[in-house]
């Protein structure tokens, strides 16, 4: 099995020739040949992804080591890539979500011109195997190499369109509060090296589970490594970043919010389980940061009117929930919903996409209405995403979101009434938006009515594979309560990430608390479909649907306190410091020299009796120091 999994460094290096030959050639070759290249090495990478699957459920993980990174003094890291349970899942859910975003991007982007379109699925390309570096890294540094390069791509692609300043500004947003977060990860890394001597997960694992690490010191790296996870996966208060990130082509919406990038702080700390679940500090601040996103990105999506942005929020409350997961110590509930989530937001955006395409560009929904009389295969898989999300049985979305309730209900009874809160403004938003979109009278320009029409097969194809997943994939999943030995995901997991311990509420405990979400999450159904069947558009939100509207005023806060201040400190460094201070003391170093200059050439007069002058005094001078001041 071994000198099997030897070649897993093919899974990543696909997608990396990938963008070499895309981003090389791309003012040379046809779309067509992008296309298949942009698509065919992703394709490569999911069907090795199976394979590694395969092997690891049969005989556990295997950590390919190939040559020495880093070597300082005693200090070595591995380029080691690792395949596990957990790091095998994650192949399959980028890989395979990301190549139905792949298939779908070519009929999405088909306007553009060839070099641009080369331009954007060498792009692609190389988030894929960032995001693959990432969860594949044996040890934090490689890790890191992939958290980096993930920023890096997300930056390219938010701004895409280069030539809209608006854009520019989303994308580096995201990348600036992405640094930050990545400063904390790094100053962890560093923390964990002076610590453990190296940065592999197994040694790194073996010395936490020794009691090797100090109190504070484990409280510090968790500390770290969540504010670095805040900013990947877009929390309190790096969370301002990701609905900005809809300034991109929606397909790679769907892959930043889906299969790569948010889920990349998820990953970490599941990985990390051994580290968190010595600090009971950390999983309560990254409970309740967690919980705390969930909702208020949750009431924002309530009143958000284009349609990228709903999901966008959705994308923020759904990762606040599997936080608060971690945070409880149900890290495969959060992978769980990592993976469910993957399938139906994926379905979701793909959708919004396929509906924008149809309106000519229009994201606003309120210039939409009754669109599922003439987009029925976008309508239905969108409805399918909807139901999931909400999480309504059978769909994937129900079993993973019961678990994540499951477990704050054992915690704590109050934390899971305000969980249940947010999955019901989840539903409303949800059909809030299905309802103003698909459903009552078209509002839009006779033009747009004229055109609108359904997406081509390369773009339907994808949703409907997505929307069977949305249904199905949580089936893997299914509690004991329903089917003994049902939960296969976590028994697979086991070996990396332990099945939490404690006592379980019981069957019929838990029974009735799916029984009450479930109907809840109906009637929320049921009252957003009376209120928004027949929508009209009104005039401008007041009062506290204002404050929704414009997000409860955080960006605006954020420009306030902590943009504006730092541009004026930065004027004040331009204007004052730089050229006063920096350029004064050049500037005075040199007039100073010149002046010098000017005097000591003064003495070069020509005249021997001056030089004869100037010979006896110094004479004289070394005379006096010689014999009156020489001790």
């Amino acid at each position: 099995m071994e000198n099997v999994l030897q070649i897993v460094w093919l899974i990543p290096f696909l997608p990396l020739l990938g963008f070499l030959v895309n981003g090389l050639g791309r003012k040379y070759m046809p779309k067509a040949m992008v296309s298949i290249v942009g698509c065919g090495v992703i394709l490569a990478s999911f069907l090795m992804s199976i394979w590694v699957f395969i092997h690891v459920r049969e005989g556990g993980g295997y950590v390919a080591d190939y040559f020495n990174f880093i070597v300082v003094d005693k200090l070595k890291i591995p380029f080691a890539l690792q395949v596990d349970e957990l790091s095998s899942l994650f192949l399959m859910i980028i890989t395979g979500v990301g190549f139905l975003i792949h298939v779908y991007s070519t009929a999405y982007m088909h306007e553009e011109k060839p070099e641009h379109f080369g331009r954007y699925f060498a792009y692609l390309n190389l988030f894929v195997f960032s995001m693959l570096l990432l969860v594949m890294g044996a040890n934090y540094v490689i890790m890191f190499i992939g958290w980096e390069g993930v920023g890096l791509c997300s930056y390219l692609l938010i701004g895409y369109w280069f030539k809209n300043v608006a854009f520019n500004k989303a994308a580096n947003k995201a990348f600036v509060m992405n640094r930050i977060g990545d400063l904390a990860f790094l100053i962890a890394i560093f923390w964990i090296i002076a610590k453990v001597g190296n940065a592999n997960y197994a040694d790194v694992i073996a010395f936490a589970k020794a009691g090797k690490f100090g109190a504070s010191d484990i409280t510090v790296i968790t500390l770290l490594l969540f504010v670095g996870a805040t900013g990947k996966s877009a929390q309190i208060p790096l969370y301002t970043w990701l609905p900005d990130a809809m300034a991109g082509p929606t397909p790679v919406s769907a892959l930043i919010h889906a299969a790569t990038m948010v889920t990349a702080g998820i990953y970490m700390i599941a990985r990390s389980n051994a580290l968190y679940s010595l600090s009971d500090l950390t999983m309560h601040v990254v409970t309740y940061v967690g919980l705390a996103t969930a909702i208020l990105a949750a009431t924002i999506a309530v009143q958000q009117n284009d349609i990228k942005k709903v999901l966008a929020y959705s994308t923020v409350s759904q990762l606040g929930y599997m936080f608060m997961a971690l945070g409880l110590g149900a890290y495969s509930a959060a992978v769980f919903h990592v993976m469910t989530h993957a399938f139906f937001k994926a379905l979701l955006f793909l959708g919004s996409g396929s509906v924008i395409h149809a309106m000519s560009g229009e994201q606003d929904i309120r210039n939409m209405g009754g669109l599922g009389k003439k987009l029925k295969i976008t309508s239905f898989t969108f409805l399918m995403g909807c139901i999931a999300i909400a999480g309504i049985p059978p769909f994937s979305g129900f079993f993973s979101k019961d678990a994540i309730l499951l477990s704050a209900f054992e915690e704590n009874k109050a934390l899971y009434a305000v969980a249940l809160l947010g999955a019901l403004l989840t539903a409303f938003y949800m059909f809030r938006l299905f309802f103003i979109t698909f459903t009552g009278k078209f509002r839009g320009t006779e033009d747009q009515a004229h055109h609108v029409h359904e997406s081509p097969l390369s773009m339907t194809l994808p949703l409907i594979i997505l929307a069977v997943l949305a249904l199905a994939g949580g089936w893997v999943g299914i509690p004991e309560v329903f089917m003994k030995g049902g939960d296969k995901l976590s028994a697979f997991l086991s070996p990396v990430i332990p099945v939490k311990e404690g006592e379980s509420p019981g069957h019929s405990t838990e029974l009735a608390l799916m029984a009450i979400s479930t109907i809840a999450v109906l009637a929320v159904i049921a009252f957003s479909w009376f209120r928004f069947r027949g929508y009209q558009r009104k005039g401008e939100a007041q009062g506290l649907a204002k404050v929704l509207e414009n997000k409860w005023y955080v960006d605006e806060l954020y420009e306030k306190i902590i943009v504006k201040p730092l541009q004026q400190f930065g004027s004040f460094l331009n204007d004052v410091f730089e050229r006063s201070v920096v350029d004064g003391l050049v500037n005075g170093v040199g007039r100073a020299v010149s002046y010098s200059s000017r005097q000591l050439r003064l003495l070069q007069s020509g005249q021997v009796g001056s030089y004869v002058l100037l010979m006896v005094l110094s004479m004289l001078l070394i005379f006096v120091l010689q014999f009156f001041l020489r001790k």
